[in-house]
């Protein structure tokens, strides 16, 4: 299976259980409410969280890191084992991390109604659009200039090399929003609900 059918396929199913979910909030409610699931939904978030964040940085970094080097091939590795990474291992943990933070949203009450808890999600899914709509899409782009390159070139093409600048900005504009999340996450700031700012 190549890794655009499984990102695909990983993207729905996050949406039939987030469907789920809003359809049906009796049965998630009564599913959560037990004394011993808080403890273990948290564990979740907080790992799938993390090791998302970490992830788009190390992943970052890493291209940056070939981009240094110049060279076809390293570049070409790279960014198809980022692809191949984001497919398999990011879209697992973003499920994991929206799924659970929707849980633990549901134990605390009004998702909207507490301010950094609203805004996290807001933060959140503003990376995530960014990831689908430019990240992604780049990516693929991006394999298939390096791919019809000429191999024995020294030199990248400068259409590629400006790709790949552009790539770098995309990632910057996805990770620094999750950054927020995870400070609103440690340090819960009193701050006016998302559902209080058009009021």
């Amino acid at each position: 299976m190549n890794t655009k059918t499984i990102l695909l396929s990983l993207l729905i199913l996050m949406a039939i259980m987030i469907t789920a979910a809003l359809l049906f909030p009796q049965g998630l409610q009564s599913f959560l409410y037990r004394p011993s699931m808080y403890r273990h939904i948290l564990f979740v978030h907080i790992a799938a969280a993390t090791l998302f964040f970490a992830n788009a940085v190390i992943g970052m970094v890493w291209e940056i890191r070939s981009l240094t080097t110049r060279k076809r091939e390293i570049i070409l590795h790279t960014y198809r084992t980022v692809s191949w990474l984001d497919a398999r291992i990011s879209t697992v943990l973003i499920i994991l991390s929206v799924i659970s933070g929707i849980m633990l949203s549901v134990l605390k009450g009004n998702m909207w109604e507490i301010g950094w808890l609203s805004l996290s999600l807001v933060l959140f899914l503003f990376s995530g659009v960014v990831w689908i709509a430019s990240d992604i899409p780049t990516q693929y782009t991006l394999k298939k200039r390096l791919e019809q390159s000429d191999p024995q070139d020294p030199d990248l093409p400068e259409h590629v090399m400006n790709l790949l600048k552009l790539r770098l900005w995309i990632s910057l504009g996805g990770v620094i929003p999750l950054l927020v999340v995870f400070l609103l996450m440690v340090y819960k700031p009193d701050l006016r609900p998302v559902a209080l700012w058009f009021q």
